[in-house]
């Protein structure tokens, strides 16, 4: 098959990247690297310098004719959708749509979306939650992904476009960026093996759910064979504080920084964590990597790029 990777210089794209291109896929990445990095970008991919919510991406699929576009690019920083959600808005919701649209001009078959299994739940009822689980976003970056998915099942029904939505969890791993809100697995490695010591927010016994990037990509490429149109929570059902965080990886890095703590965040949520039985019960998938597997090959890849 011939995918588009949108976000294919960015962490988890250019790992799907990676992940389609070693099982015999063509792939194309097209990014505008606000976030992603150009040396991140498979050697055997195609590559357009390009914002998804460009004119010019009409060009793209004419010119490439894709079987499949896995769509990874987004504004992800949820500090900013709260501060600016007509920015979030615009990259998330019209930026999608543009290349919804030209699938459909453009007989692309299959759909592969970024979505998000926190920031779409809310403050769960159930731990870990599945997909029947309501679905109660309170920042503006989770309302534009529930609002895509909304739209995928619109422009299925309307026009048979096929689609895999990938409820991701905390996902970490290598070329995550060490910079900004998001990552606190790459934020407190970078931090920590500078002979830096991190800021946890609050008491850190906040809980997230941490996916491995390679487990991301096994679901993924499990997806883009999967024939119907479904909703796949993609995480490993178990809960991590930051506090075991920051002992791992403080093991981990060698490091003798002394746990220190700052302000809580205000409305951080303090649990979430998502059940991966329907992405086992229809697509054989479960993540296999565990976390201080994950976290020691993280701290190799940053120890490597430092």
């Amino acid at each position: 098959m011939k995918i588009l990777v949108t976000g294919g210089a960015g962490f988890i794209g250019s790992h799907l990247a990676d992940g389609f291109i070693g099982e015999g896929h063509e792939v194309v990445v097209l990014d505008n690297l606000s976030m992603g990095r150009r040396e991140n970008v498979n050697k055997k991919a195609g590559f357009y310098l390009m914002d998804i919510r460009a004119d010019e991406v009409e060009k793209v699929f004419e010119t490439e004719k894709f079987d499949a576009v896995c769509h990874q690019a987004a504004q992800m920083d949820v500090r900013r959708s709260v501060a600016d959600p007509l920015f979030d808005a615009d990259v998330n919701v019209k930026g999608t749509l543009n290349l919804l649209q030209n699938c459909i001009r453009y007989g692309v078959k299959k759909v592969l979306f970024a979505s998000t299994g926190g920031a779409i739940y809310g403050d769960q009822d159930v731990h870990p939650c599945d997909e029947t689980h309501p679905t109660r976003p309170v920042s503006p970056y989770g309302i534009t992904k529930l609002c895509v998915e909304k739209y995928l099942y619109f422009f299925a029904k309307q026009y048979g476009l096929s689609y895999a939505i990938m409820r991701y969890s905390n996902v970490y791993g290598p070329r995550q960026n060490p910079h900004g809100e998001a990552g606190v697995v790459a934020i407190f490695t970078k931090k920590l093996l500078a002979g830096e010591s991190p800021v946890i927010n609050g008491d850190g016994k906040q809980t997230r759910d941490y996916v491995y990037v390679g487990d991301v990509v096994r679901a993924n490429l499990s997806a883009l064979g999967h024939e119907t149109s479904d909703i796949f929570n993609v995480g490993t059902a178990i809960e991590t504080d930051v506090n075991e965080i920051f002992t791992h990886l403080r093991d981990l890095s060698g490091s003798k920084a002394e746990e220190k703590h700052g302000p809580a965040k205000p409305g951080e949520q303090m649990r979430s964590v998502i059940s991966y039985q329907k992405a086992l019960k229809l697509m054989g998938w479960k993540p296999l990597t565990g976390l201080k597997e994950g976290l020691g090959e993280t701290v190799n890849y940053f120890r490597e790029q430092a």
